[in-house]
This record gives structure tokens, C-alpha cells and sequence, in this order.
């Protein structure tokens, strides 16, 4: 496996080692001590599935503490998976970084706590299975604003489609006021 630290460190793209044959694939997805090494030291509790159509926008998404840090991989079609730093102190907080993640390519990206997840899907259909370092706590729920001008992202779908909850996520500045006021 290669693990890469991204334009935000914190963020890893991992690439696995794939065995391939007249018969298939074969690759490890996950593998712990080799995933310490590569930097990515936590534990994870919980595992989701989500298939969406083509167009569809999920996020941005986000737990309060203590927070939940994800591997999210794409088994099925295309999607562009973006991680935004929303930690206050941290110095490249409202930055993004994202990556295409696909059935094809088989990269996995970590996303770890205090950043806001998202994907867009490019393909008619995506699977997306993603690992989750704490359970889902709905009462810890988050989210950012999807088109927030102050993190400008640049979207590779037109028109998206959104869930009503990330249609009212709110900005970065109605989330934490105090990096905007001086």
C-alpha cells in the first residue's frame, strides 16, 4: 500500500497494492499495522454504504466531538470525495482537498476528525463504503454548506442533487464566527 499525505497532511490517499489476473482482482482494503505506518492510527467502529445516482451531492458532513474520522473508498462507478478543514485553530482551516475515487482506481482517502466530507457522483451510479472511527451519534450531527463562497469548491457536477438537511447546512462564518471577525 502507499499512503500519501495530501496538500492538508492530515488528509491520506491510500493506494493498495492490487494482485490482478484473467480472474479478477484481489486487494487488501484495510490493514492495521500497515495503515499505522502509513499514518493513519486510529480504530474503526462502524462501517456505511451508500449508493447514490449520477449528479447526486452528499455533504458536507461532519460529527461534533469527539468527532469521526473516515476511510471512504468508491466500489462502484465515480465520485469526487473532498475533505475541508474546519478545525478553528488550524492553519489551513477552510481549505479542501479532493481526489476521484472509483471502482477502477480502488484509492481509498482518509478524512480524519475536524474535517467536513463530501462527495459529488460523475458516474450513473456510486457505491461508496466508508469506515467510521466512532458510531453515529445523530444528536453530534453536522454539516457545511455545500456552496459556501469562503471555501469554493469547485464542483464538477451542475444543478446537484441535495437532501433538504444539506441544503440548509450553514457557512463556515455562521459555524465559527470567531475566524471571521478583525
Amino acid at each position: 500500500m502507499r499512503f500519501t499525505p495530501q496538500s492538508i497532511p492530515d488528509v491520506i490517499l491510500v493506494e493498495p497494492t492490487v494482485f490482478q489476473d484473467d480472474r479478477g482482482f484481489f486487494l487488501e482494503s484495510y490493514h492495521a499495522e500497515r495503515f499505522a505506518a502509513g499514518g493513519i492510527a486510529c480504530s474503526f467502529v462502524q462501517d456505511n454504504h451508500s449508493r447514490s445516482v449520477k449528479g447526486t451531492l452528499r455533504g458536507l458532513h461532519f460529527q461534533r466531538l469527539p468527532g469521526q474520522a473516515k476511510l471512504v473508498r468508491c466500489v462502484r462507478g465515480r465520485i469526487w470525495d473532498v475533505a475541508v478543514d474546519i478545525r478553528p485553530s488550524s492553519p489551513s482551516f477552510g481549505q479542501w482537498v479532493a481526489q476521484e475515487l472509483s471502482e477502477e482506481n480502488k484509492r481509498m482517502l482518509f478524512v480524519p476528525i475536524g474535517f467536513a466530507h463530501g462527495f459529488a457522483v460523475l458516474s450513473e451510479q456510486a457505491d461508496v463504503l466508508y469506515k467510521c472511527s466512532h458510531y453515529y451519534e445523530a444528536d453530534t450531527e453536522a454539516g457545511l454548506a455545500w456552496d459556501d463562497p469562503d471555501v469554493a469548491l469547485p464542483w464538477p457536477v451542475q444543478s446537484p442533487l441535495l437532501s433538504g438537511r444539506d441544503l440548509a447546512n450553514p457557512t463556515l462564518r455562521r459555524l465559527f464566527p470567531e475566524r471571521f471577525h478583525g
